[in-house]
């Protein structure tokens, strides 16, 4: 074989492991990192899809996502609200669809990523946490499996104002704040839900239908 066609397979070759190499590292060795897409809501106000009045909880819907082929292994998510000098952690994870809604407990995260709805609860046997007017930063942190600490997947800036704070104040009352992708702000809106009807007044009903139908 000629020296200069020995020269050329002899480069080829190597651009071939090189490349191999490469492409190995990027879909079976690279960690990548795990990602959080901005939030498109987020809800502070009462735990329970129907507003049961009982302790705080805050709501977000985005995606996770991978860095790399391998994907991520996700072992726990919590989430820290900073308000002024107070910060609270709301540490119990659920996470799901609608109607689905599952505990937190491990979950794997592929590089196509997972859109899911994502609540974070206050322990039972803790304090709970009134959202009042001012300035507030949440922070979303998760723990990977093998990782030493949990890392920071957002930083999320949001605000109360004072007529919003009195909203909130009333019973069956929260507050969404929906992202604007043009203004690249969250604006803030209440939402109340109706008193849940008791167990007297639902016999009543019953019993008043009945005789109507008689």
């Amino acid at each position: 074989m000629p020296q200069e066609l020995y020269l050329i397979s002899l480069v080829l070759s190597c651009l071939a492991l090189i490349v191999s190499g490469i492409t190995a590292w990027l879909t079976l060795f690279r960690k990548g990192e795990l990602v959080m897409t901005q939030p498109t809501v987020i809800f502070f106000g009462p735990d329970g899809l129907n507003f049961d009045g009982s302790k705080s909880k805050v709501f977000l819907r985005t995606l996770l996502y991978s860095t790399s082929k391998r994907g991520q292994v996700l072992e726990s998510l919590h989430l820290s609200i900073h308000r002024n000098e107070t910060k609270q952690n709301f540490s119990i994870w659920v996470y799901g669809e609608k109607g689905s809604l599952k505990r937190g407990s491990g979950l794997f995260v592929p590089q196509e990523g997972i859109t899911a709805d994502h609540h974070f609860l206050l322990p039972v046997d803790g304090a709970n946490f009134e959202f009042l007017a001012g300035k507030y930063q949440v922070f979303v942190f998760a723990k990977l499996v093998g990782g030493k600490k949990p890392i920071e997947l957002s930083r999320l800036n949001l605000e109360i104002n004072e007529t919003h704070a009195i909203e909130l104040a009333k019973p069956n009352s929260g507050i969404y704040h929906d992202w604007s992708p043009d203004q690249q702000t969250y604006y803030s809106h209440i939402d109340r839900k109706a008193e849940p009807e008791s167990s007297m007044d639902q016999l009543l009903r019953v019993m008043t239908k009945k005789q109507t139908e008689v």
